[in-house]
């Protein structure tokens, strides 16, 4: 390796792509038209996310279903943990979604080559059930039917537990799988600054600087979402369920809160979150060593809002208004994607790919998405992890108050 490509290797990815955005955005403006030129870079970037999108949700879903269903881990601690982490999960794509629909942060943006989007004739409700049990698993997978994948991937994952000491080369065999993907996702985001300066330049170039009022307004909701989602869900619970002080709660979870927000990463504040627990909020060690580590797995509030506010602004962007049914079903995909999201770089904005595809919008159309919004991501990630750490925290509160686990 050249000492030039060491130096580009070793400068963090967001700074990267930082600096593939202002350059992109300098072309746009002082020379549109070499935005034409270097268009394809951009192509390539979202054809390779749009590859990853299927594998990224068949395997880390089932590989969290089996994870999580470790005998060692559940029993009543566990099944309490997984119910309460679906509830704050759904609670959390609704708080997205709402904010959405109030703000309209995508109303008018500018996805490059995507115009507004006819879905055609809508599935009705019976359709759209009937539709999660795939007749033919293969072709749900070729075509990206995502409803199809999860539910199959969920079925895959609790046969892999059924089969007991048989099933442990197919568990071991999707965590192998999972990592190799993890790694994927990395050698892509390398090219994210490439693909970041050619879609930003074509953006700019066709629309302008107004390109990034949109972001602007995503920004917003996404740190309403955040407030929100800790005020209306987290707060009662644990004012109400774990018979907390909110203020002592709060004073103790400061340091999770700010490793999360300066990581990005829930996995990265577990040992903060477990010394917390234990020294702070009193917390028998039984139950925080069981309940913290399953969510750091799946307790991705900030990503289920971000999902969830996501889609409506996808949908907004590509001039689609939803229904009822769309909204039900968004609800509920987003809830199961933003539960099985694996712990990789934007993986939200991958799993975004599962809830619009529930709805008709085709992988081009969410790719160009995901490209529009991936150079803000990391700022977004940062800010919505909180959540998912508060929501960790209080999670573990409320299970060990209702397992008399809890001092006072």
């Amino acid at each position: 390796m050249t000492a030039l490509a060491r130096r580009w290797f070793a400068i963090p990815l967001w700074q990267r792509v930082l600096a593939g955005l202002v350059l992109g955005v300098a072309l746009g403006l002082f020379w549109p038209a070499a935005a034409p030129w270097i268009a394809f870079v951009g192509e390539l970037f979202v054809r390779l996310i749009r590859m990853l999108v299927v594998p990224i949700v068949f395997v880390s879903i089932a590989s969290g279903v089996t994870a999580l269903a470790d005998p060692r881990r559940l029993g009543s601690v566990g099944g309490r943990t997984v119910l309460l982490f679906a509830f704050t999960t759904a609670c959390a794509v609704s708080v997205g979604m709402a904010l959405g629909l109030l703000v309209g942060p995508g109303t008018g943006a500018a996805l490059g080559k995507a115009v507004p989007h006819a879905l055609g004739e809508a599935k009705s409700l019976h359709d759209q059930l009937i539709g999660i049990v795939p007749v033919n698993i293969v072709q749900s997978l070729a075509e990206g039917d995502m409803l199809a994948i999860i539910f199959f991937a969920m079925l895959f994952g609790f046969g892999v537990i059924l089969a007991g000491e048989e099933g442990r080369p197919m568990a071991a065999m999707l965590q192998s799988a999972s990592r190799v993907l993890f790694h994927l996702v990395r050698i892509v985001m390398e090219i994210t600054p490439f693909g970041v300066l050619a879609l930003i330049a074509k953006a700019v170039a066709d629309n302008g600087v107004a390109v990034f009022t949109n972001i602007g307004w995503l920004a917003l909701c996404v740190l309403l979402g955040v407030v929100a989602q800790m005020l209306i869900v987290h707060l009662p619970l644990i004012k109400l369920v774990a018979r907390l002080s909110v203020r002592r709660f709060f004073r103790a979870a400061i340091d999770p809160l700010l490793v999360a927000f300066s990581t990005a990463s829930s996995a990265a504040t577990l040992p903060v979150a477990l010394r917390i627990a234990l020294e702070e909020l009193r917390i028998e060690p039984a139950v925080a060593s069981t309940v913290l580590p399953i969510g750091a797995s799946i307790g991705k509030d900030g990503t289920a809002m971000y999902v969830g506010l996501l889609s409506i602004f996808s949908l907004q962007a590509l001039g689609v208004h939803p229904d009822p049914t769309m909204l039900a079903i968004m609800l509920l995909t987003g809830s199961l994607a933003a539960f099985g999201t694996a712990p990789i770089p934007s993986a939200s904005l991958f799993m975004l790919a599962a809830v619009l595809s529930a709805v008709g919008v085709s992988p081009e159309q969410t790719a160009l998405v995901v490209g529009f919004v991936l150079p803000f991501d990391r700022l977004l990630d940062m800010t919505r992890t909180v959540a998912s750490a508060s929501a960790n925290l209080t999670v573990t509160a409320v299970v060990a108050r209702q397992e008399r686990a809890i001092e006072a």
